[in-house]
């Protein structure tokens, strides 16, 4: 789903859940077209509470998800560096490995002839 229609659709479902609320706590009578001295007050003051309400749970939620953002923003660059790590110590690994090999490979070995001793002392 589109993201503006998403946030439209938000915004009229809390619309319509204000409009219920507020109808439902103010009005009570029903005879007359405008509302009266007392549901006027009254309905002003459910939508002025819910509006600060959303406010200030809008203001603790931003808060919040920038800290979990933070959080997880760390945990990927840890993981990054771990990856990292372990990236460079394979190929350490590997080069340490070629190095092994190729010294074998010019390593010459010279046979010992029979009936030869050699004095190993010094």
């Amino acid at each position: 789903m589109d993201s503006n229609l998403r946030n439209l659709k938000d915004f009229l479902t809390l619309y319509n859940k204000v409009t219920e609320l507020c109808f439902s706590r103010c009005v009570d009578n029903l005879s007359q077209r405008d509302l009266g001295g007392h549901e006027d007050i009254c309905v002003d003051r459910c939508v002025t509470k819910f509006a600060r309400f959303n406010q200030n749970m809008m203001k603790v939620y931003v808060d919040v998800q920038t800290t979990i953002n933070a959080k997880r923003m760390e945990e990927v660059e840890e993981n990054a560096r771990k990856a990292q790590q372990q990236q460079q110590q394979k190929e350490q690994e590997k080069e340490q490995e070629q190095r092994l090999k190729e010294a074998a490979a010019t390593t010459i070995l010279t046979p010992v002839q029979p009936g030869v001793t050699g004095n190993l002392s010094m």
